[in-house]
């Protein structure tokens, strides 16, 4: 007999829900029979996954995950339409391929509060209710940038380095509580996120690395495991992919 959650009637907050790994994952547990609390920047593809995905299923928040008031808001739209709030994934964020002196100064603050302040701010919203129902997850996506930082992604790997310390950190002061913290740090992927300075759409490479949806299937076996069991960090990679 399987021991694994049946995740139907959960409610789970993803934060850059608009697009590549946070619009899969979105996906992936309406699938699961979840439903979810959507925050993003864009209202225009909020409004479109609401769409897809049924009215029933989906509540959504336009606004700047590093703003604290749009992340009560998220929870308080969990909390309003579905009564409940029992996971968080913490996935949004900005990243820029280039040198240390390739970023302008507001390019780089936007990057620290989005990837770092963003996480930071959505856990704080979330840590109150879980609490007071005595458990919940939390998944944050990180990168494995966050372990050994590359050439040309220092500033970015500082930012996820810092979500990668935070995450640990969490997960032992959380545990007591019944707080799980899962850290999910994919290798490349093919999105949006990452097209940039020195990655351009249609590239080769990006045919052979891990799609938003591997990134998803990843949350959903988190969110589906156990209580029994908490995952603290969970490496991915393309099989096509050198280590």
């Amino acid at each position: 007999m399987s021991l694994d959650r049946d995740l139907s009637g959960t409610v789970v907050a993803i934060t850059g829900a608009t697009a590549g790994i946070g619009r899969a994952t979105a996906r992936a547990l309406v699938g699961e029979g979840a439903r979810v609390v959507l925050l993003g920047r864009r209202q225009e593809r909020l409004d479109e996954l609401v769409a897809e995905l049924g009215e029933e299923s989906v509540a959504t928040i336009a606004g700047d995950v590093a703003d604290p008031a749009v992340n009560a808001a998220m929870v308080a739209a969990a909390q309003e339409r579905f009564g409940r709030i029992d996971s968080l994934v913490a996935n949004a964020g900005i990243g820029a391929y280039g040198g240390i002196m390739s970023m302008t100064d507001d390019e780089i603050r936007t990057m620290d509060a989005t990837n770092f302040l963003g996480t930071v701010f959505s856990v704080r919203a979330v840590v109150p209710t879980f609490r007071e129902q005595s458990g919940g997850d939390v998944v944050v996506v990180s990168s494995v940038a966050g372990l050994r930082g590359g050439p040309w992604e220092a500033v970015y790997a500082g930012t996820k380095f810092a979500q990668v310390g935070l995450a640990g950190s969490l997960d032992r002061e959380l545990r007591e509580h019944g707080i799980r913290v899962t850290t999910i740090c994919p290798a490349a992927v093919s999105t949006e996120f990452a097209i940039g300075a020195g990655r351009n759409e249609g590239d080769e490479w990006l045919e052979h690395v891990l799609t938003p949806e591997d990134v998803a299937d990843a949350i959903v076996t988190v969110l589906r495991q156990s209580r029994r069991l908490r995952t603290n960090q969970w490496v991915l990679r393309a099989m096509a992919e050198e280590s």
